[in-house]
């Protein structure tokens, strides 16, 4: 069980401007992902060290976007002006968590841009719906050398991150303590002043420290 990746909901201005606008705070440029079309939505990507990456994510046009709880949930936190949506932890095996929770996971699929169909399955987006301090989890099919996570160079790193919520409510619903997925990875917890979830996301960059 580790952190996968921290995902952010674009804002009105759509998900190319959301891309250019944190791109410009960190100095770099997000990369095209593609298209879920499971869940209605598309994202674009940031490959980040140790094996964690950054998503924006923007829900499409789309009948699956409403039906798909990770459809609703972009759609939610884009209507509210957009921002951190929430984080993910990936397992080796998921059946565990699916044994934990009584129900299936489902098939998750993404198209890249040059026609690579990434997949895996995912479990927990209702959690994350009702209480967006909680991850949801996520087990990879495809092979580690395309996953979103690889093409890192190292300069860009995930720091801390800030979560307003309850350690010990998280680990309930992990499984296990919060620090399993979270170990290599500095998290601050602060008390909810309204809905719980991630506040801000700190990255190490060549220019130096910054926080969305």
């Amino acid at each position: 069980m580790r952190l996968d990746h921290v995902s952010f909901a674009a804002g009105p201005d759509g998900l190319a401007s959301t891309a250019q606008r944190l791109g410009g705070l960190l100095g770099t440029d997000f990369i095209d992902g593609g298209v879920h079309p499971r869940f209605g939505t598309r994202n674009m990507i940031l490959p980040l060290a140790g094996d964690i990456y950054m998503e924006i994510v923007e829900v499409l046009d789309h009948p699956a976007s409403d039906k798909a709880p990770f459809g609703q949930a972009v759609r939610a936190r884009s209507v509210l002006g957009g921002g951190w949506m929430g984080w993910v932890v990936s397992v080796p095996d998921i059946a565990p968590i699916e044994a934990r929770l009584g129900r299936e996971s489902v098939k998750g699929n993404r198209h890249r841009p040059d026609g690579t169909e990434l997949l895996w399955r995912q479990i927990g987006v209702n959690g994350l719906l009702s209480d967006p301090q909680l991850p949801f989890f996520i087990q990879w099919q495809s092979p580690d050398e395309l996953r979103p996570s690889n093409g890192a160079t190292g300069d860009f790193s995930l720091a801390c991150l800030e979560i307003a919520g309850d350690p010990q409510r998280v680990s309930e619903w992990l499984g296990e303590t919060v620090e399993a997925p979270l170990e290599d990875v500095k998290v601050e917890w602060v008390a909810p002043n309204g809905t719980p979830g991630v506040v801000a996301v700190q990255l190490q960059t060549p220019h130096g420290l910054v926080r969305i």
